[in-house]
């Protein structure tokens, strides 16, 4: 009859559009999962890469030559190490707090920075959020536990991360690296970071 609707339901567009309807739609799923593992990769190496678990692990160019100053003060930590050693704490990041209240570049406990921070830039104070201090604290420390720990069996340098991380007497009480899984993780981190530093 003509002007009456078909009985057999309406067969436009959207009906053909069944018949290869499958591409477009595999075309924008493959098109979404490309950019969300875009994205992820993205900001994924960014993550890994400030953690130095990927790629080479630049020193930020404002701390090269402070970094390597600083190390001068304790061969037992050769530059590269040390560096290591920074960018593990805070990803170089000066501002930085951990949860345990550790603070700036260095992380440095409050307890800690009162018997060893210094003023290293001469500005009349030594705090433990400006680089300058931090850095050549963290060198000076890493040279009193270096002595502290002289005696201590074991690579002298392992021992002297390990007390960074866990202090000096529990590297002594335990004749060298603790067992400590955050400690041992410490040290075999920065050892194996260093070996990607860029200085």
């Amino acid at each position: 009859m003509p002007g009456s609707l078909p009985m057999s339901g309406y067969r436009g567009v959207m009906a053909g559009s069944r018949k290869g309807g499958a591409l477009p739609v595999l075309l924008v799923v493959g098109l979404l999962l490309l950019g969300i593992v875009g994205a992820g990769a993205y900001f994924g190496y960014g993550f890994l890469h400030a953690r130095g678990l990927i790629g080479p692990d630049e020193v930020p160019e404002q701390y090269r030559s402070l970094v390597v100053k600083a190390a001068k003060q304790c061969p037992v930590i050769p530059p590269k190490v040390f560096a290591a050693q920074l960018a593990s704490e805070s990803a170089w990041d000066p501002n930085a707090v951990s949860p345990a209240g550790a603070e700036g570049i260095a992380q440095f406990m409050p307890a800690t920075w009162k018997d060893y921070g210094v003023d290293a830039d001469g500005d009349g104070t030594a705090d433990p959020f400006d680089p300058d201090d931090a850095i050549m604290s963290a060198a000076l420390l890493n040279c009193v536990n270096a002595d502290l720990v002289a005696k201590v069996p074991g690579d002298p340098l392992r021992n002297t991360l390990a007390a960074y991380n866990a202090g000096f007497n529990t590297v002594i009480r335990y004749d060298g690296v603790p067992p400590f899984p955050e400690t041992l993780s410490y040290v075999d981190k920065i050892l194996k970071r260093a070996q990607s530093i860029v200085l």
